[in-house]
């Protein structure tokens, strides 16, 4: 199969999503402006460590485990096992339900 030459796709054997970072932050970002956001969802994050709701954080800017990674000094194994924890502890079924979960909280903010 011939890699694709959109550069809003990439490939996903790398193991990146499906769409490039770019596109993904901009449908955050509309998302965001709902008005229809989850009132609890900044309480749900206090079961996260602080190291937890970093990568959290760096999950929702759009940064892959292996940028997570570099950006830490930590290992890729490593940074996929703390999205892996957040994932569990907030009993969320995806990296996506984890990036839309720190926008309703304001963890994060559309466009920073």
């Amino acid at each position: 199969m011939a890699a694709s030459t959109r550069p809003d796709v990439v490939p996903l054997a790398a193991g990146d999503a499906l769409l490039s970072p770019g596109v993904t932050r901009r449908v955050i970002e509309r998302f965001a402006r709902r008005q229809d956001l989850a009132p609890d969802a900044g309480e749900r994050l206090a079961a996260l460590t602080l190291r937890e709701l970093e990568v959290v954080r760096l999950v929702a800017l759009g940064l892959s485990n292996g940028e997570i990674a570099e950006r830490l000094v930590i290992s890729p194994l490593t940074a996929k096992t703390h999205v892996a924890r957040a994932i569990a502890k907030l009993d969320v079924r995806d990296r996506v339900q984890l990036v839309i979960l720190a926008y309703e909280s304001g963890l994060v903010r559309p466009g920073g």
